[in-house]
């Protein structure tokens, strides 16, 4: 079996209202990702995706386009798609960074590898440590406190026992919309809060001081990506546990925050890291030095939320049972792409022991939904 093509199919699909997700980052109210599909001389194919975000991984529909088709392409043509770590070595020598975009073309070989040994990818990882009904909590925008408690509320009428709250703009307008979610959600469960880097130290360190009956949970990448001082600091200072997620793209920033302290908690995921092979070198690293992973996500479609799903079964050190990730991406959208998309009920995602990801894209609707 070798690569024979690589198709790339940029969509544009809108979220639903009540979902659209606001953040330290800025607004997301639609997504612009691309589904990729891996071609094989014998007449296979495996599915990717790319979940993109200019303002967080540097990536675009386009670019990610753009060096698929002119870059990674060329030199992938003719390689085998079970041996992945050569893949990623082809693409890392092309070129830096990238990370969603040599995610795709890396989920979509994976696929290939399940289907053609009849097994779903989290076997091929060394699975299943865990079900395939997978429990999460839930990421709620920095939204204006009236909204903020009216979707607490949902939550908690969907059966979510943990609740993450987005901080890292104002502070007094921060610390007033974690209070009044705590209050809707009552003291049974679980707050957290993720700033996406958008405080300093002092100011995660008195948001904190100010939360202290808030009881958090967990403190999500509170300080900018790449300072690991500050990180290190308000996990030492700060009494709650600490998760890097925006400052943790491949093993060598793993190394880093685990060299400096900086953490209890890594959040990986394919997108983020390059594929699921890099993520799962990620988690095995932490769990030699004694630190756990969870989940993280980028509000994907059913494809890359299936590889994470895979992903969370197949490595042990994806402790999502002690920090809940969140993997509901495809129901943020009004249009999934699947002709059989995800099982997501509640606070519940389900995979498929289903070949290769479990996913059947309908490419119909991913052609309805391109642009250009």
């Amino acid at each position: 079996m070798q690569i024979a093509a690589i198709e790339t199919y940029p969509v544009r699909i809108a979220l639903r209202p009540k979902y659209r997700m606001i953040s330290a980052l800025g607004a997301h109210d639609k997504s612009e990702y691309v589904l990729v599909r891996v071609l094989t001389d014998d007449g296979a194919e495996g599915v990717g995706e790319a979940t993109v975000t200019a303002r967080w991984s540097g990536e675009t529909a386009w670019s990610v386009e753009a060096i698929i088709q002119r870059v990674l392409s060329p030199a992938l043509i003719g390689m085998d798609p079970h041996d992945v770590a050569a893949i990623d070595a082809k693409m890392d020598a092309l070129a830096a960074c990238n990370w969603f975009a040599k995610s795709a073309v890396e989920m979509a070989c994976w696929d290939l590898q399940g289907k053609a040994a009849e097994k779903p990818v989290y076997q091929l990882l060394g699975g299943p440590h865990r079900p395939l009904s997978i429990r999460g909590r839930f990421s709620l925008g920095a939204y204006d406190i009236e909204r903020a408690r009216s979707r607490a509320a949902e939550l908690v009428e969907e059966g979510f026992d943990t609740v993450k709250v987005k901080v890292g703009g104002k502070l007094e307008d921060d610390v007033a919309r974690v209070k009044a979610v705590r209050e809707v959600i009552g003291g049974e469960r679980a707050l957290v809060i993720d700033a996406n880097g958008g405080w300093d130290a002092d100011t995660a360190l008195a948001a904190l001081a100010k939360l202290t009956d808030a009881r958090i949970a967990l403190f999500e990448q509170p300080t900018p990506v790449g300072d690991y001082a500050a990180l290190a600091r308000v996990r030492r200072e700060g009494g709650v546990p600490i998760m890097a997620d925006d400052t943790c793209f491949d093993l060598v920033h793993a190394r880093e925050l685990i060299r400096n302290e900086c953490c209890d908690v890594i959040s990986v995921y394919p997108g983020k890291n390059g594929g699921i092979r890099k993520s799962k070198q990620i988690a095995e690293f932490a769990a030699e030095h004694g630190v756990a992973c969870t989940i993280g996500s980028n509000l994907e479609l059913d494809v890359g939320a299936a590889a994470m799903g895979h992903l969370i079964v197949g490595c042990q050190n994806l402790q999502v049972e002690k920090y809940p990730g969140d993997n509901y991406g495809p129901v943020y959208h009004e249009t999934r792409i699947a002709k059989n998309p995800l099982a997501i009920k509640g606070a519940v995602t389900t995979i498929t022991d289903g070949a290769g990801l479990g996913i059947d894209v309908d490419w119909n609707v991913v052609r309805a939904s391109r642009f250009e």
